[in-house]
């Protein structure tokens, strides 16, 4: 084994997770790639022309034919049960109980280094990688995830979830690259075939990127349960009819077919009642927040009294001034001063200190009571 210890590197065939193998390796690691089937077509339909991530045949064969050219050893494994079981099935709910899920971080807190870490187990490796742009680090015997040197393609927020035992064995070879210097160095490696690749945006498992469909096809008898609804403005009155609750989000502005004479968007989702509150665009704004399934990421516990943070309530979001206060192991809640524009359960809010991830957890409530809530 090369001093630097045996890696597994997960690998999409997409140019970040190849260059960070072949860098690796040539940083004298002792490399393994592996690649995880995630879900098929016979699964979740609306194939798709488009290439989608690590579950393509031709993306496999990509990250196989890496690996033979650079002299390291490389597998398949199929996951196709616990990612539906954690990710698909959890996507599903949230939509069903009126919130707008994230499945990237569910994929990465419960499946991604979960996975990873039994398949380098049994192949006896020290760490794993990825290739995400983000950096950890220890520190005051904490392991400590901060933002990658790009601001454009940084994906800290989608890492808060990850565990502190899981974070101990990973390395993110590309935290302190940009994209543009990735695709260089994909030349220079020789890897031709990946290095113009296109990232992708939509959801791996939802290839055709229409969620409607998806969500009938996933519900049986999704229109009969759930038929059209009330849509009703911010004193209650009833201004319009939606076409059920589930294909509706927080701060949507389309789809609505409302003639108000102004802009209008969805302030509110009540799955209970198959009810879509609508509002003007100063009516989206929260300043309260809570959110459940805290992970605790810098410190192992967050000071009495609370602290600022930066907060952050979606991915390619700024963020914006907040205090943070514990509540108890399972519960943080969020204050924005200056308000926030259409907080949205279902999604995560995660905090930031300058660069480093504070803590994360899964948004709830919004506006809520906050003058009787004390730390634990």
């Amino acid at each position: 084994m090369n001093s630097k210890g045996r890696v597994l590197v997960a690998m999409s065939g997409g140019v970040d997770s190849s260059v960070t193998a072949v860098m690796l390796k040539e940083q004298g690691y002792d490399v393994i790639g592996i690649t995880m089937k995630t879900w098929d077509y016979s699964r979740v339909g609306g194939k798709s022309d488009k290439e989608t991530g690590c579950c393509t045949l031709e993306s496999m064969n990509d990250a196989r034919q890496i690996a033979v050219k650079h002299g390291f050893k490389h597998f398949i494994v199929d996951i196709r049960d616990e990612f539906g079981d954690w990710v698909i099935d959890r996507f599903v709910d949230d939509y069903m109980g009126g919130r707008t899920p994230n499945p990237c971080v569910l994929c990465n807190t419960h499946i991604k280094w979960a996975a990873l870490l039994r398949r380098a187990d049994n192949l006896g490796c020290d760490y794993i990688a990825t290739g995400h742009y983000a950096n950890v680090r220890e520190e005051n015997s904490r392991y400590v995830i901060s933002r990658g040197k790009d601001p454009r393609k940084d994906q800290s927020y989608a890492l808060w979830g990850v565990a502190q035992k899981h974070l101990k064995r990973t390395i993110f070879p590309l935290g302190n690259y940009e994209k543009t210097e990735i695709r260089d160095l994909a030349e220079e490696f020789g890897l031709t075939k990946v290095a113009g690749k296109p990232d992708s945006y939509e959801i791996c498992f939802i290839p055709d990127d229409d969620y409607h469909r998806f969500l009938r096809d996933r519900v049986e008898d999704l229109d009969d349960r759930i038929g059209p609804g009330k849509i009703v403005d911010q004193d209650g009155e009833v201004v319009g009819r939606h076409k059920g609750y589930p294909f509706y989000t927080i701060g949507q502005r389309r789809g609505l077919d409302l003639a108000m004479g102004y802009p209008v968007y969805v302030t509110d989702i009540d799955a209970d009642q198959n009810v879509i509150t609508i509002g003007r665009k100063k009516d989206l704004i929260s300043t309260t927040c809570r959110a459940g399934e805290l992970n605790l990421v810098k410190y192992d516990r967050i000071p009495e009294g609370g602290m600022e943070i930066t907060g952050a309530i979606r991915y390619n979001d700024d963020g914006a001034i907040g205090h943070l206060t514990q509540i108890n192991d399972n519960e943080m809640e969020v204050h924005f001063p200056a308000g926030r524009e259409a907080i949205t359960p279902g999604q995560a809010v995660v905090c930031y200190e300058d660069d480093d991830v504070v803590a994360g957890g899964w948004i709830r409530k919004v506006n809520v009571e906050s003058d009787a809530l004390q730390p634990a």
